[in-house]
């Protein structure tokens, strides 16, 4: 029988969950690779969380017994599946979705005109990453509330570890996938309109896609878009209204947008981890991990790596983009990337476009709890354009 290591460290203690960036950075350069009881091996340095992450047959995207289409898959398997997805996120279909973000958009902002202070988190960045993914599904507006719910209650499950209360979640998500696809089905919803009927629709080797397929493909386009849109908006803010500096250079040059975008997701990204298993025995940063061992990579910690970022908590022009491990890399590199980096284009320039300025207020933001992360709670201070 293995023998679990002394843990090195505790993820649900209330240092690490007052900052999730100090912590993972002070765990990096102090061990590499931590043990915990909750996440087992957390893998925290950028080259070693690169290398797993190109050697899918030593490390397992498996990680469940719950299907999970195609982020839970390993090749060939994954191969067919990702190749299923991809063509929703074409860069034509991008484009051809931003003026519905740029109405969401929009409507948000107008509906906070004239506030002096917002908690950013319920006022914009939540409602915005609800409203474009029930857009980009197809799904009624009318869902907001139930998935909003859905989401913080998963995350407080995640971080409890209450599998019951997981169990209970995964089954809610499936009975509103259910919903949607039965009034796909009885509305004769066209596919070439709609990604969810399209889904019901569509085929792998030659076979249609059953119920749990398309319900692991909605669950994994809607949890990580909700999360992560939310979190990214709401980091992307309190960025900036801490460096006015780099709000004037933004309106002046907004070419320059989707650079500032992407270093200051580097610096607090808006996804914590991922989890892989190791196929074999093997060595991760001077750590024997056994066969079967449960890894979780720490996407914000190899960001933030000084062994690749130089001064790597510093916001800095023209880093190198193939370093950045924002969207991922290798076979299962964020199909959704264009998508995601249009809506947070659109959400910045429109509110840079609104406001003259943004600013911390006296209360200090609430910082989110593991799975999430970024901000549970954002006072700003908006002064109108």
């Amino acid at each position: 029988m293995t023998i679990a290591p002394t843990p090195d460290w505790n993820p649900r203690s209330d240092a690490v969950q007052q900052d999730q960036i100090a912590a993972y950075d002070h765990l990096r350069d102090q061990h590499g690779a931590a043990y915990s009881e909750m996440l087992h091996w957390s893998v925290l340095g950028h080259a070693d969380v690169l290398r797993i992450l190109q050697d899918h047959e030593r490390f397992s995207n498996v990680v469940s017994r719950h299907v999970a289409v195609p982020n839970g898959m390993d090749p060939p398997e994954h191969t067919a599946y990702r190749a299923l997805i991809e063509p929703y996120f074409t860069q034509e279909r991008v484009e051809a979705f931003r003026p519905v973000c740029e109405r969401i958009t929009a409507e948000l902002l107008q509906a906070l005109q004239g506030r002096r202070e917002v908690d950013w988190v319920a006022a914009f960045a939540l409602p915005f990453a609800v409203r474009i993914q029930c857009a980009f599904m197809g799904w009624p507006m009318d869902l907001e509330a139930e998935l909003t719910e859905w989401s913080a209650r998963s995350h407080a499950a995640t971080l409890a570890q209450d599998r019951p209360a997981l169990d209970a979640l995964a089954a809610q998500f499936e009975g509103i996938v259910a919903r949607m696809l039965d009034e796909r089905r009885a509305s004769g919803a066209d596919p070439q309109q709609d990604v969810t009927a399209s889904l019901m629709h569509a085929t792998v080797l030659g076979q249609p896609l059953g119920a749990d397929a398309i319900a692991s493909i909605l669950r994994n386009w809607t949890v990580g878009e909700i999360g992560t849109i939310a979190a990214a908006v709401g980091i992307l803010a309190q960025w900036l209204a801490e460096h006015a500096d780099l709000q004037a250079t933004l309106r002046a040059e907004p070419a320059r947008q989707p650079e500032a975008i992407d270093e200051i997701l580097r610096l607090h990204g808006p996804l914590v981890t991922n989890r892989r298993v190791a196929t074999c025995p093997v060595e991760v940063a001077g750590r024997q991990i056994p066969a079967g061992g449960r890894i979780t990579l720490h996407w914000t910690s190899a960001n933030r790596d000084p062994r690749v970022f130089e001064a790597p908590g510093e916001f800095r022009w023209g880093r190198n983009p193939q370093d950045n491990l924002l969207y991922g890399a290798g076979i299962h590199v964020c199909p959704g990337a264009a998508l995601s980096r249009m809506e947070l284009g659109v959400a910045l320039r429109a509110l840079l476009a609104a406001v003259a300025s943004l600013a911390p207020t006296t209360q200090a933001p609430e910082p989110a709890h593991y799975p999430a992360i970024g901000f549970a709670r954002l006072p700003l201070q908006l002064r109108w354009a």
